[in-house]
């Protein structure tokens, strides 16, 4: 079991942000976290990582129970890939020194590192793409370009668990068709670990991602396989707006019904 959430809630002063969550994820899943901003994605995800503990409800990451594992190495398996990520890393750095920092779930490279996790390091860095910009400065990297550099990154630590959270968020429209098309060919990978795909644009969903967690005001609004939660009935619940749901070249599209859209700018 790669995620086992029971009845996780998480409550800051009198808000529940997230309640009674169940989400099970197993090995060789692929899913997406669809949800609208202020859902509970952000802190769904900060939980798994072990950086805010359930007020109340078991969880289990990668067969380790909160509460008996070290989270520290707990990180180390899961790589996490956010565009927040990028800021925290020194406009100077290059990439491979960011790749490498993966190793050891750290931002910033503080350890020394061995002429064979230099070259894993540069083998990421070419397989996501970036041989061109790899000795380039961080700062100076467009937003695909620093999702690249950071998914290498969360790929060092060979994580059971990788993390996609809004990976195409300030990506112009070829800059996100690019990182999509590389999602893919790596998902196709025997070696890839589970992928969770987060998003509140269901247009970027791949066709790996044959899981669906919906997230509505701090509840699971439905999960299960895609083709079941992602229904035209389910989805208008889910928006509370009626939308239509079409599935193009295998990806989806949801889109405003001309009577909803109306109404919803009135």
């Amino acid at each position: 079991m790669i995620i086992d959430a029971r009845k996780i809630s998480w409550v800051r002063s009198d808000h529940t942000v997230l309640k009674n969550v169940d989400w099970q994820v197993r090995t060789g899943e692929h899913w997406s976290l669809v949800g609208l901003n202020g859902s509970g994605k952000t802190t769904l995800l900060k939980m798994i990582n072990g950086y805010i503990w359930p007020t109340n409800g078991t969880l289990s990451v990668l067969n380790r129970p909160f509460g008996t594992c070290d989270l520290r190495e707990l990180r180390k398996k899961i790589g996490w890939v956010s565009s927040a990520l990028s800021e925290k890393f020194r406009s100077g750095e290059r990439p491979e020194a960011i790749v490498l920092s993966g190793k050891f779930a750290s931002i910033g490279l503080y350890e020394q590192t061995s002429p064979a996790e230099r070259e894993k390091a540069h083998a990421l860095l070419n397989q996501l793409g970036c041989e061109s910009f790899e000795n380039r400065a961080f700062g100076l990297l467009s937003q695909g370009e620093k999702q690249r550099v950071l998914i290498a990154r969360a790929l060092m630590a060979d994580p059971e668990l990788l993390i996609l959270d809004e990976p195409c968020n300030g990506l112009d429209l070829f800059a996100r068709e690019q990182m999509l098309s590389m999602i893919a060919e790596l998902a196709k990978s025997a070696d890839t670990p589970s992928m969770i795909f987060v998003t509140h644009h269901v247009e970027e969903l791949l066709p790996c991602f044959d899981h669906t967690l919906l997230l509505k005001a701090g509840t699971v609004f439905k999960s299960g396989h895609a083709s079941e939660v992602m229904t035209p009935e389910i989805m208008t619940a889910f928006y509370d707006h009626r939308v239509s749901v079409q599935r193009r070249g295998g990806r989806l599209s949801v889109e405003l019904n001309e009577d909803a859209a109306m109404e919803s700018r009135f």
